[in-house]
């Protein structure tokens, strides 16, 4: 059976002693690894002193981006070679916000994704569709084309190292949330395209989170449903009372 994963994606928030401050509350807690496994993903500047504490009471540090090179004259760009090097364990690749403001492409996902495997890091793959999308129709197939981009070009074994968070784009940031129904189909024909592409064995191994709004209101509903392995949070990973309740959701 799967553990659940809950990962905290702070985007570009957060001072460093507010940043310090909040660490440190999230690695009071008791998360029971049998059960649960938490991700703090918090900006990039911070990786390097919050990296020494990958894996301790449970908790892990991920990155919310990386470069495909390992080194070179790329300026302002960390790869995937120096957040190994800072106990980074984690990292998002094609978030929408990066796809729509920093105009990240399916190849460029697959750019990561490959690099990020060749450092033993775990991609956490974000997938999703705009309102517009949906409301046509065409949100399955929109997914199944940024998925295939990246699962034609990885073997069974490395696929079974990357994480997928399905983001509907219409719900993040917005306070709408997919309904259960929504997230738990989506998730399904994530896990059966998986399934075709390989096999059912490979299917089961992979996790697939859920990220859009998520809160400490609906976090338990939404971990609940078939196929969903985890949660991807975001401005409810900043405040830790909320946080903390998304976690312990997955005790009770």
């Amino acid at each position: 059976m799967r553990k659940k994963i809950i990962a905290g994606n702070w985007k570009m928030n957060k001072t460093a002693g507010d940043a310090r401050s909040l660490v440190a509350d999230i690695m009071k807690l008791s998360v029971d690894a049998s059960k649960a496994h938490v991700i703090i993903i918090p900006p990039q500047v911070y990786l390097s002193e919050f990296g020494s504490l990958s894996k301790a009471n449970g908790v892990s540090i991920g990155a919310q981006n990386s470069y495909p090179k390992n080194e070179g004259a790329f300026t302002g760009e960390v790869s995937a070679y120096i957040l190994k090097s800072l106990g980074v364990e984690y990292c998002l690749v094609g978030h929408s916000e990066r796809r729509k403001y920093f105009g990240e492409a399916d190849l460029d996902c697959l750019e990561k994704v490959n690099a990020l495997l060749e450092q033993g890091l775990t991609p956490i793959l974000c997938v999703g569709e705009e309102l517009s999308v949906r409301e046509e129709g065409k949100h399955f197939d929109h997914v199944k084309k940024q998925l295939l981009a990246v699962l034609t070009s990885v073997t069974p074994t490395e696929l079974t190292k990357i994480i997928i968070a399905y983001e509907p784009v219409w719900a993040i940031g917005t306070g709408k949330t997919a309904t259960t129904q929504q997230a738990s189909e989506m998730h399904s024909y994530i896990r059966q395209l998986i399934s075709d592409q390989f096999d059912a064995k490979i299917a089961s191994q992979v996790y697939v989170l859920y990220g859009g709004s998520v809160n400490d209101a609906n976090a338990k509903e939404l971990m609940s449903a078939n196929d969903i392995d985890g949660v991807l949070v975001g401005g409810a990973s900043l405040i830790f009372t909320s946080f903390e309740k998304i976690i312990s959701a997955v005790k009770s």
